[in-house]
């Protein structure tokens, strides 16, 4: 899949962060969460994320809540007309490239994998709490 340049500006990828923050109200960044998804469906934003993603999201929702809130969101997502990217080979390769070359930095391998789709896509901005999205030079959707 790729997005045409004229298009990727309208496009936020989804972390696995704001999905959690959105499916569980005891998280610090719920309410910034809701604004965000609300301000992202009001500018009628296309969301991408990957399958990565969605299995860190359901993992971290079955540890830290519960099975059927993990279950709920994988489906909610899946029902959703967000993106789903697979990541391929080639992704991984590059992702484990990003790892090896980047050291100093705490990316986790589903991280590594979003900057790779991100930058494949042309995607900018990412719906996200993790600050390494912006060590990798993207932008992080915020309320102010």
């Amino acid at each position: 899949m790729s997005i045409p340049a004229s298009q990727s500006d309208s496009w936020a990828f989804v972390d696995t962060g704001a999905y959690f923050a959105l499916a569980f109200d005891g998280d610090e960044d719920h309410a910034e969460a809701i604004a965000i998804s609300q301000r992202l469906a009001r500018e009628r934003r296309q969301l991408v994320t990957t399958n990565f993603v969605l299995a860190e999201t359901h993992a971290l929702l079955l540890n830290r809540v519960n099975r059927a809130v993990a279950l709920r969101v994988l489906l909610s997502i899946l029902n959703s007309n967000t993106r789903i990217v697979r990541i391929s080979q080639s992704d991984e390769e590059m992702a484990r490239a990003i790892l090896i070359r980047y050291q100093d930095k705490n990316y986790s391998l589903t991280d590594a994998t979003s900057f790779v789709v991100m930058q494949r896509l042309g995607i900018q901005t990412a719906f996200a709490f993790d600050r390494h999205f912006s060590q990798h030079g993207f932008t992080i959707l915020r309320t102010t």
